[in-house]
């Protein structure tokens, strides 16, 4: 069971400037890298009126969902219990954006449009090692520095670095642990079988800086999403929208005013 915890601004949906018109519901959702909490989207919780991110549970605080279905049901449960609950647009990264595909499969008539990024439909090929250096720097305080931290750092190589280090202490408070599972959790998540009736549109971003150089998993969702669209973004990597918010918010601002 998870427990009910979040961080949120208004919960107004997002206009369009000058517009009176009601456009849609912007909703970011966080993965287990840059914090590992909803401040990776501190620059469009800034820049969006009345945009929310939820803090995930089991992220600062609360109880872990135990897989993604669990993870978008707990989203869906906040975002109607503050009467959002329709012309949601749906922007995330790796587990966020795992949420967001499972939600938009699961409740097409809620959902807009999702943006996503870093995201498979499917397990994903990890680098050797990934899940034993979290096991490794939860028992051992030079592991835990030296390999975890670092490596967070490098992960967010192209951040601001006074915004990075913020992101790097919430990293410590949430801790390795929480990251170990995450990455479980996302390699255990499979739509394939299901990807291609996705009905919200569909707009896949892929930073070509990405620290580890991933396969291009956005290109397969994009091949068997009728109607999806595929960008690839120079000077981004794992994380647009922390690393290049204003250009971010810019392609975010523009796909809205398609929809």
């Amino acid at each position: 069971m998870c427990d009910f915890y979040a961080i949120f601004t208004e919960s107004n949906p997002f206009k369009l400037p000058g517009e009176d018109k009601i456009m849609t519901q912007l909703v970011f959702i966080h993965g287990p890298g840059a914090g590992a909490c909803a401040d990776a989207f501190f620059y469009q919780t800034e820049h969006f009126p009345n945009s929310v991110a939820p803090t995930l549970p089991g992220h600062l605080e609360g109880t872990r969902c135990i897989d993604v279905a669990h993870y978008a049901e707990w989203v869906r449960g906040w975002l109607w219990a503050q009467s959002m609950n329709k012309d949601l647009v749906l922007v995330g990264y790796t587990l966020g954006a795992s949420i967001a595909l499972q939600y938009a499969l699961d409740y097409p008539d809620e959902v807009k449009a999702l943006v996503i990024m870093t995201v498979a439909m499917k397990p994903k090929t990890r680098e050797p090692d990934t899940y034993e250096m979290r096991l490794r720097a939860n028992k051992d305080a030079k592991s835990y520095e030296e390999e975890w931290i670092s490596f967070q750092r490098r992960a967010m190589h192209l951040v601001e670095p006074g915004m990075r280090e913020r992101l790097i202490e919430c990293h410590r408070k949430v801790g390795p642990m929480s990251q170990y599972h995450d990455l479980k959790t996302i390699d255990a998540f499979d739509v394939s079988d299901r990807i291609g009736t996705l009905k919200p549109r569909l707009l896949l971003l892929r930073g070509l800086e990405d620290h580890g150089n991933p396969p291009k998993y956005e290109k397969d969702i994009h091949d068997a999403v009728p109607g999806s669209e595929y960008r690839e973004l120079e000077d981004m990597g794992h994380f647009p929208a922390t690393e290049r918010p204003e250009q971010f918010n810019a392609l975010l601002e523009e796909y809205l005013a398609k929809l």
